[in-house]
């Protein structure tokens, strides 16, 4: 779900991820070959050449506009629109629906259902849309949790929806930062045996080592802020006192956070960072990476596999 949290900094100019390719070509050429012969979804030789793919590999693509971190997209509803939503790893299900798009398309709440956001449960209004159309990827009726995700938003970041993760769970999703472009497919594939992927159980749940202490992280594009640590991890990585750093808004909860610089470095698969401002929380359960990271990367989602990239 959309997690808001006051603004951070991360200082990194990474070089565009666009200059690694070349070396791959050949190699990554024979093994699509070899894998549509066989009838079987093309994989590459490394994950990361999968961003180069031409045009007609995908299904869809489609430019993004970056906000804070977050990814904003134009949306069909029903058959009408393009609406704004955002994109957002954090969420469960199809998607969501602000209350603005409730009241636009005259649409109905009925019953209730159990929302999460990590901390703490609570029940949200339901609403039934017809379809849900990010270009050609289309999905139809849809039960979706209804709330006022936008009203304390400034004019910039509001929105009438979200799409969540299981709107893409049945293809490739590439979500290419330097290129503000979102792409899709479901012939191209991403494994988890190939190098510079990483496997997952829950999603999207990654391996992260920070300094010497290896955890897992929990990649959110919805949230507008580096990393968030639980207070326990902390203080295995730093016994530096914490700067107060405001409020943190969840879908339920609100948390009151401290900020700190660590050095690191952080590693994310084969992305390795360094000297990072961080979010800390004594209430917040696990280790979250957002959107001011994935910002700086090429993000690479299969659900079907359960492997994600993470290319800088």
């Amino acid at each position: 779900m959309k997690r808001h949290f006051p603004t951070l900094s991360l200082a990194s100019s990474p070089a565009s991820i666009r200059k690694r390719w070349g070396r791959h070509a050949i190699g990554t050429a024979t093994l699509l070959c070899a894998a549509l012969s066989a009838g079987a979804p093309a994989l590459a030789a490394d994950a990361c050449t999968l961003a180069d793919r031409p045009e007609a590999d995908w299904q869809l693509r489609v430019p993004f506009e970056v906000i804070d971190g977050r990814i904003y997209v134009p949306v069909g509803v029903n058959g009408r629109g393009p609406f704004r939503f955002a994109v957002d790893t954090g969420a469960s299900g199809m998607g969501r629906a602000d209350t603005s798009l409730v009241s636009a398309l005259g649409l109905t709440v009925h019953g209730q259902a159990d929302n999460s956001d990590g901390v703490t449960r609570a029940q949200a209004d339901v609403t039934r849309l017809d379809s849900l159309a990010l270009g050609g990827l289309v999905h139809r009726d849809l039960e979706v949790i209804t709330r006022d995700y936008s009203g304390n938003k400034p004019a910039t970041e509001t929105f009438s929806g979200i799409l969540g993760r299981e709107f893409f769970s049945d293809g490739l999703l590439v979500i290419d930062y330097p290129e503000k472009t979102l792409y899709f497919s479901r012939t191209l594939a991403l494994a988890q045996e190939q190098p510079g992927a990483i496997g997952y159980e829950r999603a999207f749940r990654i391996p992260v080592t920070i300094g010497g202490v290896a955890t897992s992280g929990n990649l959110d594009t919805g949230a507008n802020v580096s990393f968030v640590l639980p207070q326990s991890l902390y203080a295995q990585l730093a016994d530096t006192p914490l700067q107060r750093a405001g409020t943190g808004t969840l879908s339920n909860t609100t948390l009151e956070t401290g900020r700190a610089q660590l050095p690191g470095p952080f590693r994310l698969g084969d992305v390795t960072l360094a000297n990072v401002e961080v979010r800390v929380s004594g209430r917040y359960p696990e280790l979250l990476v957002g959107a001011h990271v994935l910002q700086q990367m090429t993000v690479m989602i299969d659900q079907r596999s359960r492997a994600i990239a993470l290319c800088q």
